[in-house]
């Protein structure tokens, strides 16, 4: 799957998530971070959850965010309600739409070559394009860089 660029028109969706069915149309004329995670309630995967939460309650991120991931959607209202998150979080659990977005395949864990989630960011801006495509991102300061470049993008 060849890895999306900045320019490229943003691939559709419409996925069940905690909100209902949503898709990539509700945001047309909004900034959008749409985040692909690994797993539900995991330590990394809650830090960078929490700090998308953090970051759009104090303002410091004017976007809407989307978390994906292949766990279900008991799962995902789990996730949310546990952690209080005020964005939807879809449901993916054949990873279509992660390899759509180039964000499922090949990845380093543990020192090991396995295939599954790279945890993946991609900013839309409000045409429907990717803003910036951010591949094998570490959790820990992730929305905090994100925030920066969306400021970066929208200040431009």
């Amino acid at each position: 799957m060849t890895r999306l660029q900045e320019g490229d028109k943003a691939p559709n969706f419409k996925l069940p998530s905690t909100t209902g069915t949503v898709q990539l149309k509700d945001f047309k004329g909004e900034w959008l971070v749409l985040y692909f995670y690994p797993k539900d309630d995991t330590p990394g995967c809650t830090k960078e959850a929490c700090d998308f939460r953090d970051l759009q309650a104090n303002a410091s991120m004017d976007a809407k965010v989307v978390g994906v991931s292949a766990d279900d959607l008991s799962s995902h209202e789990s996730f949310q309600e546990k952690y209080d998150l005020a964005f939807p979080l879809l449901v993916d659990t054949d990873n279509e739409l992660a390899k759509t977005y180039a964000a499922y395949g090949e990845k380093k864990l543990y020192g090991k070559v396995v295939v599954g989630l790279i945890r993946s960011t991609f900013i839309i801006n409000p045409k429907g394009e990717i803003a910036k495509a951010m591949y094998n991102v570490k959790a820990t300061g992730h929305g905090e860089r994100v925030a920066k470049f969306l400021k970066e993008l929208q200040d431009s």
